[in-house]
Order: structure tokens, then sequence, then C-alpha cells
């Protein structure tokens, strides 16, 4: 099933706040648009991650969708948990929503509703703000396919 999966490219966000203090993140390859009214968006996490709790506890997560440029840094977010923010530029709302500050699109929300879902959850957030690049900029985003960060074809104009 994972490589099944696998042919199919996705983007990849951020998921981070500080929580008592400390900042935490992860990764997640299933973020999706849920409604514009109300806005809502989605991403699922393991039912088996041990950054989950600590994040669903935060008043307002902050998500970043990744440019191509950030996959050493999506790296680094699953690995250890005190350096995972190391040499990152990020900033954190009055809320405690933290996003990196050169990510193509910056979302900050709250939770909506959680769905369990096999040995997933699915997180429904609801958008308080948005902002994002220009698209003039020529960034790409960040794609995860076939188990690697990369680009497809079609990103790279072939």
């Amino acid at each position: 099933m994972r490589e099944a999966f696998g042919v199919f490219p996705s983007g990849v966000v951020a998921v981070a706040a500080e929580v008592n203090g400390i900042r935490t993140g992860l990764a997640a390859s299933s973020f999706t648009s849920v409604s514009l009214q109300p806005p809502l968006v989605s991403f699922s996490v393991a039912r088996s991650s041990k950054t989950w709790p600590h994040l669903r506890m935060a008043d307002r997560l902050g998500l970043t969708v990744l440019a191509e440029f950030h996959g050493a840094w999506c790296r680094q977010l699953a690995g250890p948990v005190e350096s995972r923010f190391d040499g990152v530029d990020v900033s954190t709302t009055e809320r405690g929503a933290v996003v990196l500050q050169d990510g193509l699109a910056r979302f900050d929300c709250s939770i909506h509703r959680e769905v369990e879902a096999g040995d997933h959850v699915i997180v429904v957030l609801q958008v308080h703000a948005v902002d994002h690049t220009d698209s003039r900029t020529g960034a790409l985003p960040l794609v995860f396919h076939r188990s690697r960060f990369g680009l497809t074809r079609a990103a790279r104009g072939s």
C-alpha cells in the first residue's frame, strides 16, 4: 500500500507551535484544503506520533507550506526534539503558532475536529489567518514522492 501511494506526489507542510515555552513541530505530507466557508484545512498524523500529543495542547498551530530548499530542515524536523528548530528562522504568534518566515504559505490555525481513521488521526483545522509569498518569486514547493523529497518533472519544466 505504501508503495502504491508513493507514486502520488504531495506537498509538505511543517506543523508547529510553542507549547509550555518549548517549540515543537512535525512534518506532514497529507495537507489539503477542506472548506472556504468556514476556512478549514486538514492533515493526517500517525496515532503513534510522540509529537502530536504535545502539539495538540497548543492554542494555535502554525502550518508552513515548505519550499524546495527546505528539504534538509524537513529531515531535521523529524529528528531529535531538542534540535528541530536549530538554525531556522521562525516567528511565533502571541497565541503560540510557529511558522517559517521563508515558507511559501503560512497559516495560523486552531483545531476544529479530530477524526480517528485507522492508524492515523485526521486533524481538521480552522484557519484564522493566512499569508503567502508572491507567486512570481519562482520558488517551488517541496514535494514528497516515492519516499523522497524533491521535485516532479513538471515542476522542473521537463
